[in-house]
């Protein structure tokens, strides 16, 4: 495809150059209006520039792909419900045998996460646990967050649900699912074993430090170099539960039914001494536990009830009134009313968990055979929306509230950034410069697949991986069909995996590294800023790695 006119292709490359830089800063001062606004700008200057109709516009927005993207967040967003990523955190730390163990736990379960559910809903619900983990262990949270981050990339490579860009890839080749993942997940395996050794090797001084008994602080030197965030907003919701309260903060309770008052027993048994009674209910329940110890029909009394409002000005005595004293008495008589209504309770209790057991199940069962089907080589967009569909309909409720879960911004996103990448295809620019390397990144020789990765390396990090794949997919692709229909397929899946494992290079090189970036620093009370630098300073040997091994395998199915 030759350039087109001088005018057109001027104002495609405005129009495109507005787009990235908005996809890839999307807080520039000039115009923070982030990823979402700047894909819908660009393509509505695509159509005002006329640099694309909009019936063409219109006709660039891949549906299958939407449709695709659509299904598998509200899976994800079931899953999320029903503890599947809960699950997954307590994998993490069960019998872990130290750090080095958790670190390469984090590499294996992140990676198989990804490949399941995507890597940004991966890295969105395991990045706060992850760095509570490493925190409470009194750990470097650097390698972890990296380990997440890393992993998560390279396993979501997998499988055609992983990320984005293997959407696009799976829609535009037609390579089934379990080609996709016969081709890829050899190469995801391998990466992943050899990203968590190089995290190792890297880290291994630091993870080897032990900690100081006394003070709970790490005997070597401070392992996080960068600047730790301070300060939390506190969130009731999310607050973790608190083992133990200051005596001093207990003057800020409020009286519940008997004054809140600290009550203490003079009894002969010494075990008694600390306990406090803060309720009429907690008395009755200490009934119940001298009912089952002793047949006994004494009057238990309390005795010494000291006013902490007063500050220990006077000692009161509190007797028993008659209803309190019948309650003591065991006789042969008909369970009460209270007791049924206990009983009534308790198998409410146990129908409730019942129905979430065979909720959970059904949201498993479902997910399961939704992969299954995609196995089975049908089609990938309907299968997801099946699925998604069928989730909506088995949970009996109003489906707002779920359908407000979806990134209905990431949908928009990819609409706007169809319509901005096909306007400036038809500039010609893309075509023009893939002539000049075409010849020489042929994937029939060792060079050619080098220069290839090389390229599509560069440029997911300048333009992102997902423009990456919708510029030079059908090109690449006619490139090898031009060889044999293998080559073809192998052109796609090499695509695939350096595209994707092209994110790890940079902190801006993909979406995770982004949202485990925000999460670990507005995590609450375990706040931790990565950044770009120490990013860089992995991810540059890790990708050059891990793609070159990759690359070994793919070439080779």
């Amino acid at each position: 495809m030759a350039l087109a006119g001088t005018s057109k292709v001027v104002l495609g490359c405005v129009a495109f150059g507005i787009f990235w830089v908005l996809a890839v800063f999307p807080t520039v001062p000039f115009m923070p209006v982030g990823r979402t606004a700047g894909s819908l700008l660009g393509a509505m200057l695509m159509v005002l520039f006329r640099v694309i109709s909009p019936e063409d516009a219109y006709a660039a927005i891949d549906l299958p792909i939407i449709g695709l993207l659509f299904g598998t967040m509200v899976v994800s967003i079931f899953l999320e419900r029903a503890d599947m990523f809960k699950y997954l955190g307590n994998l993490l730390s069960w019998k872990s045998r130290g750090s080095k163990d958790l670190l390469f736990r984090v590499c294996i379960v992140s990676a198989i996460a990804s490949a399941l559910f995507t890597n940004d809903t991966c890295c969105v619900v395991l990045t706060e646990f992850i760095l509570k983990v490493a925190r409470q262990n009194n750990l470097p949270p650097q390698p972890f967050l990296l380990a997440l981050a890393t992993s998560s990339n390279i396993g979501s490579a997998a499988t055609p649900i992983g990320n984005p860009q293997n959407l696009v890839i799976a829609v535009e080749s037609g390579i089934s699912f379990g080609q996709f993942l016969l081709g890829v997940f050899p190469a995801m395996i391998v990466g992943v074993l050899t990203n968590a050794a190089i995290l190792l090797c890297y880290f291994w001084k630091y993870l080897s430090v032990e900690k100081d008994q006394e003070g709970g602080q790490p005997a070597g030197p401070e392992v996080v170099a960068d600047d730790e965030v301070t300060s939390h907003r506190f969130t009731p919701a999310r607050m973790s539960h608190v083992s133990s309260l200051n005596p001093d903060d207990m003057d800020c309770i409020s009286e519940p039914i008997i004054r809140s008052n600290s009550v203490r027993s003079t009894s002969a048994n010494e075990n008694l001494r600390s306990r406090s009674v803060n309720s009429e209910a907690d008395i009755q329940l200490a009934i119940k536990s001298l009912r089952a110890s002793s047949m006994s029909h004494e009057m238990v009394e309390v005795s010494t009830v000291t006013d902490r409002r007063d500050e220990g000005a006077s000692s009161r005595k509190f007797t028993r009134t008659a209803s309190q004293q019948r309650s003591v008495i065991i006789e042969d008589s008909p369970p009460s009313p209270d007791s049924n209504g206990e009983k009534e309770k308790e198998d409410e209790v146990a129908e409730k968990r019942w129905r979430v057991f065979v909720w959970k199940t059904a949201v498993y069962l479902i997910t399961l055979g939704m992969l299954i089907a995609l196995l089975m080589g049908l089609n990938m967009s309907w299968t997801a929306i099946t699925a998604a569909l069928v989730l909506l309909a088995l949970d009996f409720t109003d489906a707002q509230a779920c359908l407000e879960k979806v990134s209905y911004s990431l949908l928009i996103f990819f609409c706007g950034m169809f319509i901005t990448v096909d306007g400036f295809n038809k500039t010609g620019i893309p075509n023009t410069l893939w002539e000049l390397v075409e010849p020489y990144s042929r994937i029939d020789s060792a060079k050619g697949v080098a220069l290839l990765a090389v390229v599509i390396l560069i440029l997911s990090n300048v333009a992102s991986n997902v423009p990456t794949v919708l510029l030079l997919g059908t090109r690449v692709a006619a490139s090898a069909a031009a060889i044999s229909h293998d080559s073809e397929r192998k052109a796609w899946l090499i695509l695939a995996w350096v595209s994707t494992v092209a994110g790890n290079l940079t902190l801006l090189g993909s979406a995770a590294n982004l949202i485990v970036c925000e999460q670990a620093r507005r995590a609450q009370f375990f706040g931790y800023n990565l950044s770009f630098w120490s990013h860089l300073r992995f991810g540059v040997p890790s990708t050059i790695v891990v793609t070159a091994i990759g690359l070994l395998i793919v070439t080779s199915y």
